[in-house]
């Protein structure tokens, strides 16, 4: 014992060789238990700066943001919902979405799985590690769950911080949603709560696309900015005429598809779709993030990644899918844009009569029914020599109804700026009374118009045939 000592001390002071990393599953190599290795790899993450950062960022940032906003005369319109924080609570989590889906969660995805792997190349600390747990798979498997556990906590804190803000500013009223109608604070908080949800798909398929990265690129910071790299992609192509069925192949279209939650009947199609799609892609990266991590030697002092080999091959299993998933979606989903006068004409109708029966509520006049209104849309695309059909900011749409024992027919008119996800803006262009002007006046003051502009969206995917 003392001879094997000293045999031990000698080796450290003349700087020989360590003793080779016991092969996993070897005799005598005793391994740790995965909840042991995630808990260690968890402390790490959370003991980083940067990573307390993000979490106090994401918990505070958004409600302080939204009660911000929501005192303020002016609202950001352009975002999707945006219009109503004046009037509900439940509008700033869905503002807070609509900006972390393009911007916040690619960035926090980079910070925390793009950086997992990574930062052991970094630090030169591979052999420590393998040495004390004595199990590749165990390493990925905890750094994984740890990786995916923080990114929750950052999602949770952004949902939770944005709704306590709305509400602690404005208060839980009811919602209006995409095609008009009034939800409940109840069905609103139920639908807000659904659509974040459905965000974590995306979230995910970004944070394995993250995993690969920080696998395959090693300490190169490429590997740190792969998943915000392949979000500003996506988004791109999402602001094309792309065909319906390749829209839905791509991995974040669930970071859009969410507003199918606010119409009636909801428009479930497009989100199931665009979370399994998802749901795939996050799957498929990280288990070819797990396949490139058993694959690599460690023996080799000199190895600070797999290399660009391992990044080629992790790539173009990745453009595989894309291709397969447009193969097959293009088919059902059609090879259109998915965005057609029918469809433009029923949203806008629709909407149209819910938005009318909310102003008549303000105005105090004598309430009314949809089917006493028969509201009616009739569009064009900028003139009869183009085809109605296609995004733009082009179309023209006059709108008409009735009212009960009236012969007169009304008649509005609207400008709409037709998105190629399916979402529309729909600006009043007269009559005044109507909605050519802003505001309206009650007996309380003035108020928004309801009429005046507003928001919806169009169902991309066919229609189920009947029969």
């Amino acid at each position: 014992m003392t001879a094997s000592r000293t045999g031990a001390d000698a080796a450290g002071r003349t700087g020989s060789t360590p003793a080779p990393i016991p092969a996993p599953g070897a005799p005598g190599a005793g391994r740790v238990p995965v909840a042991r290795v995630y808990r260690f790899e968890l402390v790490k993450l959370v003991s980083q700066w940067r990573i307390r950062l993000l979490v106090l960022a994401c918990w505070l940032a958004p409600g302080l943001f939204v009660a911000a906003v929501e005192q303020q005369g002016t609202l950001p319109t352009d975002t999707l919902f945006g219009r109503w924080m004046h009037a509900t609570g439940w509008a700033g989590p869905l503002v807070v979405l609509g900006f972390a889906g393009s911007w916040a969660l690619p960035l926090l995805t980079s910070v925390v799985a793009g950086d997992v792997f990574a930062a052991e190349d970094r630090l030169g600390t591979w052999r420590h590690l393998l040495v004390a747990v004595r199990s590749p798979r165990r390493i990925f498997a905890a750094k994984a769950l740890a990786g995916l556990s923080v990114l929750v906590l950052l999602v949770a804190g952004l949902a939770v911080s944005g709704a306590v803000g709305g509400l602690l500013a404005v208060g839980s009223h009811p919602l209006v949603g995409l095609d008009g109608d009034l939800l409940s604070p109840g069905d609103a908080a139920l639908r807000v709560l659904l659509a974040w949800l459905c965000a974590l798909a995306p979230t995910l398929a970004l944070a394995g696309i993250g995993l690969l990265g920080s696998v395959a690129l090693g300490r190169s910071p490429m590997g740190l900015l792969l998943p915000a790299l392949v979000a500003l992609v996506v988004q791109l192509a999402q602001m094309m005429p792309l065909p319906v069925g390749v829209r839905l192949a791509l991995p974040g279209y669930a970071f859009v598809s969410w507003n199918g939650l606010f119409t009636g009947p909801a428009q479930l199609g497009p989100l199931l779709v665009g979370v399994a799609v998802s749901l795939v892609w996050a799957v498929a990266a990280t288990l070819l993030a797990r396949a490139l991590f058993l694959r690599r030697d460690f023996t080799s002092p000199a190895q600070d990644g797999p290399g660009r080999r391992a990044a080629l091959l992790g790539a173009l299993p990745l453009a595989g899918l894309l291709l397969v998933s447009a193969g097959v979606l293009t088919p059902l989903a059609g090879s259109g844009s998915g965005v057609e006068r029918d469809k433009v004409e029923r949203a806008l109708a629709v909407a149209f009569a819910h938005l009318y029966r909310l102003q008549t509520t303000e105005l105090n006049r004598p309430e009314v029914t949809e089917e006493q209104l028969r509201v009616a849309a009739s569009c064009d695309k900028g003139s009869t020599l183009v085809v109605p059909e296609g995004p733009g900011n082009d179309w023209r749409c006059t709108v008409t109804w009735h009212l009960p024992g009236t012969e007169a027919t009304g008649t509005a008119i609207y400008q709409l700026d037709v998105a190629p996800d399916g979402r529309f803006v729909a600006d009043g262009d007269g009559p005044k009374e109507v909605n050519g002007y802003f505001l309206v006046r009650t007996s309380t003051g003035d108020a928004p118009n309801p009429l005046w502009q507003f928001d919806g969206n169009i169902e991309l995917l066919p229609a189920p045939s009947k029969g």
